[in-house]
């Protein structure tokens, strides 16, 4: 059985890994319905641990003691699940793939014109759907060490799902589902699973890490 993470910290945690987001966002991070998750929000308010962000983008975020109360939650959390082996085991297979998944992007932003590199206009349906096809075949790589997670922790469980469908939205024909930032986009969620890794096991970026 996966270990199962304390509802309010999942709402802190994907705060924490966001940055900042609205309910919905934080409800499909989660898998928590969107009625719980806003009276787990309401609760973090009331406890002085969410603030409300309302400027050019607009959230909910941890204040600064939320996010000491996260950092002391997720070390609790750490010791309790005990499973630090098999989520060291899956960043590595995910770092296997990091490089590729940031040579694709770049592929995905910029092509080569003359010799140089230029913004990629997708104008040639051949190379972007060459692209999409090496999307294809990663995703296909990853998937089984996400879900190996997932049946470590159940907190990982919703990036399975959500790399899927912005996966399927690719397939599907919609490109912007590739890279475009703050949409939900296979690249939004790949980042956010690069960053709760890195949380998880206590570790800082390096340079191998990427991104």
């Amino acid at each position: 059985m996966p270990f199962i993470s304390e509802p309010r910290f999942t709402v802190a945690h994907a705060l924490r890994v966001k940055g900042f987001a609205e309910g919905p966002a934080i409800a499909e991070a989660t898998g928590h319905p969107l009625d719980e998750t806003d009276a787990l929000l309401d609760d973090l308010l009331g406890a002085a641990l969410i603030l409300r962000r309302d400027s050019r983008i607009t959230g909910w975020c941890l204040t600064p003691d939320g996010r000491e109360v996260h950092a002391q939650w997720l070390t609790d959390e750490r010791a309790a699940a005990a499973c630090e082996g098999v989520v060291a085991s899956g960043y590595d297979a995910f770092l296997e793939r990091n490089e590729e998944f940031k040579v694709l992007c770049t592929d995905w932003q910029l092509r080569s014109a003359d010799g140089q590199p230029v913004p990629n206009d997708h104008s040639d349906e051949a190379y972007d759907a060459a692209i999409v096809e090496r999307l294809g075949v990663l995703h296909d790589r990853v998937m089984p060490s996400v879900d190996s997670l997932a049946d470590a922790m159940a907190r990982f469980g919703p990036y399975g799902d959500r790399l899927a469908a912005a996966w399927k939205r690719v397939a599907d024909g919609d490109r912007s589902a590739i890279a475009r930032p703050l949409s939900g986009s296979y690249h939004d969620v790949w980042m956010e699973l690069h960053q709760d890794l890195l949380l998880t096991l206590g570790r800082e970026r390096g340079a191998a890490d990427g991104t």
